[in-house]
This record gives C-alpha cells, sequence and structure tokens, in this order.
C-alpha cells in the first residue's frame, strides 16, 4: 500500500470545516478538482488514520478490478481511495458496502476526471456521497500560512499550485512538468488525440484568451481544427477542471445583453507558463498582465464559494456596447455584488465606470459595487468599495454571509 507524499507542514484548507460536516452526514465524500490541487493531502488532514490506497497504482488497481469486494474488504472500517475514477466498477460495490454498514464517514474518495465520477456517483452513489471540489491555494490560505507571493508579478507567474509552495522547486520548472505530464498527457489519452502539435496550440491560445469572450469558431480556425473538435477538447478541459468558463447574468432585462461566455484558467500561473512567461519582471509590462490579474480574481472567488460547499453562482455583464462588469454574485434574490478587477496600482475614475453604468440601469436592484485593484489601497468610496489584491477578505465575507 504506497503512501502519498504529504508536506512536512501542510498549508491548512479552507474546505477542511465544511468537508468535516459532510462525513458526518454522508457515509462517502467525494473530493474533485484538478491534478494537484491538495486533494489528497486534504483527505490525510481529514482521516490521517485511514489507510490509503491510490488507483493509478497498478497493483492496487489490479486487485480492485479482479476482486473489489476483497479489495474493499481490506479497506474495512473506512479508507482514502484516490483517483477512483480508474475503477468505475468499484462503485457498484462502494454502494453494497455503506449500504450493508449505513454509518457516516466510512469513505473518502478522489478523483480529477468530472466525467467519470459524476456518472459513477450518480448512477451507484446517489444520496450516498457528498461532492466537492478542491481548487489550488487561495491566497488567503497561503497568507495564513506565511508563504504568500508577495507582490502582484510573483502571484500571477507562480500561481496557486500546492506544490510549488510544499516543495523546494521553481515555478516555471513545476509548470512545465505539469504541462507535460497531466495536461499533455491525461487530457490527450481521454481524447485521444494524435495531432499533439495542434493540441498544444490549442490550449496556449485558450490561454492566450483568458478573460476573454469565448469564440469557438474562431478558436477552432486559429488553431487549424473544426469547431467540433475544438468543441470537445474544450470540454474535456472543462472536465479536468483545467478551465472554467463564466456565463453572463441576465433577469431577461434585454436582448442587447452578450451571450456569450467568458474563458478562464484554474489557475493563473498554468495560463502565464501556456503564453510564454517565464519570470515574474516579465509581468510589469505585459500586455496580458491584466487579463492574468482578471483571471486569478476569478478563481478567488471561485474558491470561495466552492471551499463553503456552494454552488458556484459567479457571472458576469456585458451589453453589445461594451457596458461591462467583470463579476457578479447574487447573495440573495435582488441582492447583487458587482465586482470590477483592475491589474493598475493607482486607482483611475474610470476604473468605476462600468460599476456605474449597471448601477444605473439595475436601479431597481439592491446591488454593491466593489473593486479590486492591483495596488495597496483600500478605501470606502460612494462609487465602490476599493480593495487591494493582497486584502480581499472584506468582500469573500460577504459573499459566503460572514459579515
Amino acid at each position: 500500500m504506497a503512501k502519498p507524499v504529504i508536506p512536512r507542514h501542510p498549508v491548512p484548507r479552507l474546505m477542511q470545516e465544511t468537508a468535516e460536516e459532510r462525513l458526518r452526514s454522508y457515509p462517502i465524500l467525494t473530493i474533485t478538482g484538478p491534478r494537484q490541487s491538495g486533494k489528497t493531502t486534504l483527505s490525510r488532514l481529514l482521516r490521517p488514520n485511514f489507510p490509503y490506497f491510490s488507483l493509478e497504482d497498478p497493483d492496487n488497481r489490479a486487485f480492485a478490478n479482479e476482486d473489489p469486494r476483497g479489495f474493499l474488504r481490506q479497506a474495512r472500517g473506512g479508507a482514502i481511495l484516490d483517483e477512483v475514477q480508474r475503477v468505475p466498477s468499484l462503485f457498484s460495490y462502494l454502494q453494497s458496502t455503506v449500504d450493508a454498514d449505513r454509518s457516516m464517514g466510512q469513505y473518502i474518495l478522489t478523483g480529477s476526471s468530472q466525467f467519470e465520477l459524476i456518472e459513477s456517483i450518480t448512477q451507484s452513489l446517489a444520496g450516498r456521497s457528498t461532492l466537492l471540489t478542491l481548487l489550488p491555494f487561495t491566497l488567503g490560505e497561503l497568507q495564513t500560512a506565511k508563504r504568500a507571493p508577495q507582490s502582484v508579478g510573483a502571484l500571477l507567474h507562480a500561481g496557486l499550485f500546492p506544490p510549488i509552495y510544499d516543495r523546494p522547486v521553481a515555478a516555471t520548472t513545476w509548470l512545465q512538468d505539469y504541462v507535460a505530464t497531466y495536461l499533455e498527457r491525461d487530457v490527450r489519452a481521454i481524447l485521444n488525440i494524435q495531432d499533439i502539435t495542434a493540441f498544444q496550440r490549442f490550449v496556449q491560445l485558450c490561454a492566450g484568451r483568458c478573460g476573454q469572450l469565448l469564440n469557438i469558431t474562431s478558436l477552432a480556425a486559429d488553431t487549424g481544427v473544426t469547431r467540433a473538435t475544438a468543441q470537445t477538447w474544450l470540454t474535456v478541459l472543462q472536465a479536468s477542471y483545467l478551465v472554467f468558463l463564466i456565463h453572463p447574468w441576465s433577469a431577461n432585462l434585454s436582448k442587447r445583453l452578450i451571450k456569450s461566455p467568458k474563458l478562464y484558467f484554474c489557475d493563473p500561473g498554468l495560463a502565464a507558463w501556456l503564453i510564454g512567461i517565464r519570470e515574474a519582471a516579465h509581468l510589469t509590462a505585459h500586455p496580458q498582465r491584466g487579463a492574468l490579474f482578471e483571471n486569478w480574481a476569478m478563481t478567488e472567488l471561485l474558491k470561495a464559494q466552492m471551499n463553503r460547499g456552494h454552488k458556484p453562482s459567479l457571472h458576469f455583464l456585458r451589453n453589445k456596447q461594451g457596458n461591462e462588469v467583470d463579476a457578479l454574485v447574487e447573495t440573495a434574490p435582488g441582492c447583487l455584488h458587482a465586482i470590477e478587477i483592475k491589474s493598475g496600482a493607482t486607482i483611475a475614475s474610470d476604473y468605476f465606470a462600468g460599476l456605474d453604468y449597471w448601477r444605473n440601469q439595475l436601479s431597481d436592484l439592491q446591488i454593491t459595487p466593489w473593486l479590486i485593484h492591483g495596488g495597496s489601497v483600500q478605501q470606502q468610496r460612494e462609487r465602490g468599495h476599493v480593495l487591494p489584491w493582497d486584502n480581499l477578505e472584506p468582500l469573500l465575507a460577504q459573499l459566503n454571509g460572514l459579515a
């Protein structure tokens, strides 16, 4: 039974409290998320005495496939089963095992493929398993552990994947290996891609479009593949938690609203590496700095909801005239938090233009305006609450109903 590599001083995760609550209420907790986001470490923090079985291990996988009952007997009393989607047949046996025992918190399952996991849970473990999605570290988690990047450039260059902060490895080296090992190997295997060059180009073009409206036809044309192929590739990148789409908010106000979603990566450092950024200093005047900063802020908003076990409720507002608010979160019917994201350190008056426009257009709703910027100023203005990049807590607390 292979032991997972656990950091000597693991960074406490905000999801831990939510996960403990779920373990008290369900026989099985399933933790999904991109590769290397910390799922195994969190599982071991939750249940340090549970035996651990990785189904990436060929011997464990063969045992589970050939003798599932015997495999689960060695896990009697509780176990962590890592990358469990590798043995789909195991889910039916897990169902009968937890039904016979009926106690809570029997198993923690992890997996990095949304397609296979969700289908298996829906078919075999409905009502028996609760699902949480773990993304890489939040900036707040790293700040609590005193390991946080000290500048916007360092944050966007390194990103927030746990191994970069848990071991002595350069961010560029780790991200290069991540792309080669997980993104290209895993995703290509799912898709059975023969033309690796076209797929690499597609992923790089996606990174260059982070924060932009998704135009799948243009993306396909620039990659040199059909629209159907590009759509399939994008769907699998989403299912692997490597990219996500944010859809526009609508209350049936007007047909003039943009309907296309916006594309983001699960981690700004991954997107930065894919577009060729190899040093933090390159971000000082890089044309993609603003898009990467927006990508990071959107992941922080997404993580704030996911770490509490909430279904993500994150949108944006934009009409065909270009009036836009980067992020919109509805915390209660008719109560919206509108968030503008700017990488500049100096606050300019036009930063509030989108917020002003949509507050006027949606005057019948209660809108709280916010501005996240790349500087150090925190202010309470009439046009919006201004937050520096390294202190989003006032906003995140309100989004989670903690303030």
